[in-house]
């Protein structure tokens, strides 16, 4: 996927989860952060930032906050991206040969599930979840506990019980990470319900990214360790 207007800023803080301050030319600007977990350790005061400037001029945030260097690795932090990327991966074939049907936003039992994706023999679910939490070269999910993300663990594991092929994919966005494991720390029930899931048959993958100034996609597969 494609950015358009980027520019470069600084980081100068966040008053709450969907608004930072950045320095632009000199200039403080409000940013909408395309991200509401924490980020803290991307999101440090002087951190430089990429932006994708608005064509709108009427809105109230006229940038949007969408990658941060960490020392010179570029990092993607647009929470809608990974989703954008997996679906143009499964498109172009690099996930899985003979895809006829891609549906997004699938709802299963009580649960949305990011993809519906069907071949001549294969009905799969994949929910993506986008990885931005790294600590000595390694990548970890989640940065904050998520409750919803443990429901819809529990969702796919029935799901694969009535037939369905199914995929956890987590998108490191960002390049050449060692690996990728649940975060325990942060929440331990999200780490075990993943191993949970891979020991009734659910596939867990993980694939990093090439994050450019004004593009982003996915490059190759992570080694998983749960």
């Amino acid at each position: 996927m494609k950015y358009t207007n980027i520019v470069e800023g600084k980081f100068i803080e966040r008053p709450n989860r969907f608004i930072a301050y950045c320095e632009v030319d000199g200039k403080t600007k409000t940013c909408h952060v395309k991200n509401t977990g924490r980020c803290r350790e991307l999101l440090v005061k002087g951190a430089r930032v990429l932006l994708e400037k608005s064509e709108n001029e009427k809105r109230k945030t006229p940038y949007d906050l969408v990658s941060v260097y960490k020392g010179e690795r570029l990092i993607n932090m647009d929470s809608q991206a990974p989703n954008k990327m997996f679906g143009e991966f499964v498109s172009e074939g690099k996930f899985i040969n003979g895809v006829k049907l891609i549906k997004p936003e699938f709802t299963y039992g009580n649960s949305r599930i990011d993809f519906y994706i069907e071949t001549e023999s294969k009905k799969i679910l994949a929910e993506v979840k986008g990885v931005t939490l790294e600590k000595d070269n390694a990548v970890y999910f989640p940065d904050a506990p998520t409750e919803r993300g443990v429901k819809h663990i529990e969702e796919l594991i029935k799901a694969k019980e009535e037939g369905f092929e199914v995929y956890i994919i987590f998108v490191t966005q960002m390049k050449d990470v060692s690996f990728f494991s649940p975060n325990r720390i942060t929440h331990p029930e999200f780490a075990e319900k993943l191993i949970e899931a891979q020991n009734k048959g659910v596939n867990i993958k993980c694939y990093d990214c090439d994050v450019k100034v004004g593009e982003v996609k996915i490059n190759g597969e992570v080694e998983v360790r749960l």
